[in-house]
């Protein structure tokens, strides 16, 4: 069993930054990948970013340049810098981790294996 649990989301004008952490603990493989997502109310789960075991990273359209997806040496903690942030960007953000090659390779197509629970992110004025 793999446990996550975000933090660091609030309220934020537009143009400021949020820093999100995901604590991890529990199972681990050799292989996988972690990644955020998000979702608001009325609008489909979109995967933000991912970083695989390997430190490579991918993001969405949406937010490359804005966002950075990173984790501490020990890997027990993801981060999500957001920069420059929006009103679309307002959203519940989760962080989950798949120990799937296929669902690392075609991320975000499938959804993880373990997710945490959310952290809230709204921007507004």
């Amino acid at each position: 069993e793999v446990q996550l649990v975000e933090s660091g989301g609030g309220l934020v004008q537009p143009g400021g930054s949020l820093r999100l952490v995901c604590e991890v603990s529990g199972r681990t493989y050799n292989k996988w990948c972690l990644a955020w997502f998000r979702q608001a109310p009325g609008k489909d789960r979109e995967g933000v970013a991912v970083i695989d075991n390997d430190g490579n990273t991918r993001y969405a359209e949406s937010v490359t340049g804005r966002f950075t997806i990173s984790q501490t040496n020990d890997k027990k903690s993801l981060y999500l810098q957001m920069n420059s942030l929006t009103p679309e960007d307002t959203a519940m953000y989760r962080c989950g981790v798949s120990f799937s090659p296929s669902t690392c390779k075609n991320w975000p197509r499938h959804g993880m294996d373990y997710w945490g629970k959310g952290t809230q992110v709204n921007i507004s004025s």
